[in-house]
């Protein structure tokens, strides 16, 4: 395959395409992200807004197949569920728009759950079915792989080829001790008077546990509903930037530029990928 990598982020499509293929081009308006990524990846994604590319433009690179993770804010469960109307969503209906004109041979995007159903799954839907394509519509989470992280994950797969459903994984899952860091960065360690304010609300799990929530881009300034904290004999701390990429299946030499700040950090985490999850969705093509 000969990937056009939108959306790219943290380059999460590049890690689970494996040799599977090769990234042709990659797009991000988020110039933190294509920094992040040109340091772990060793080439800088082109930062424009999407919705305003040509259609010459990625023609010219040679590409049949598109992996994008289209903003999900517009779709999920916190969010404002504006779909196609929210502003967000922009750049994703001008890709349709150059879907209908030139297709790639194959497509899988990723999203959060409440993207089934939504007007942008009917549009996608629409233009796959008017260019003859076939299409699976995947549900899954990183907790099947053997990762303890709950993220469930919406995949639709496209190609001129027909699709075969394949087996999800159930692979028990291991212990978060497995995913920590060596050393415990102790500026993560919540204050007193800030874990008595919201403890109510907060997921607390503890290293033996096998399970973890969501960890969303606010995780570096929201309490509840944003991901775990970690219990340990000191008290309680977020997980650090590194141990979520850890849960997220990123390689382990994945870095970060020095001057990013941690809540950046966090923003592009709660955006990226489950790694071993989009390898199996690639598995479909």
């Amino acid at each position: 395959m000969r990937v056009l990598e939108l959306f790219s982020g943290l380059g999460g499509w590049r890690c689970a395409l494996g040799d599977r293929g090769s990234v042709a081009a990659a797009y991000d308006v988020s110039e933190v992200a294509n920094a992040a990524y040109a340091l772990n990846h060793g080439d800088e994604p082109g930062t424009r807004e999407l919705a305003t590319i040509p259609l010459a433009e990625l023609v010219a690179h040679g590409a049949d197949t598109w992996l994008l993770s289209p903003p999900c804010q517009p779709f999920c469960r916190m969010g404002n569920r504006g779909g196609l109307e929210d502003r967000r969503s922009r750049a994703f209906r001008h890709l349709m728009d150059l879907f209908r004109e030139a297709p790639p041979e194959r497509l899988v995007l990723e999203n959060v759950s409440g993207f089934l159903g939504s007007d942008a799954h009917a549009l996608l839907t629409e233009r796959i079915r008017a260019h003859g394509m076939h299409r699976l519509d995947l549900q899954a989470c990183p907790s099947r792989f053997g990762l303890p992280n709950q993220r469930p994950r919406v995949f639709v797969a496209a190609s001129r080829k027909p699709l075969e459903a394949r087996p999800m994984p159930d692979l028990p899952s291991r212990a978060l001790a497995d995913f920590l860091d060596a050393e415990e960065d102790e500026a993560l360690y919540l204050r007193p008077e800030v874990l008595a304010r919201h403890r109510h609300g907060m997921d607390f799990v503890a290293p033996e546990d096998r399970r973890s929530t969501c960890f969303i881009g606010g995780y570096g300034q929201r309490f509840v509903g944003s991901g775990s904290f970690l219990l340990t004999g000191r008290g309680v701390r977020r997980f650090s930037p590194s141990e979520v990429a850890r849960l997220l299946g990123l390689p382990g030499g994945f870095r970060f530029p020095e001057s990013l700040s941690l809540e950046a950090r966090y923003r592009l985490l709660g955006n990226g990928l489950s790694i071993p999850v989009a390898a199996w969705a690639l598995d479909h093509l």
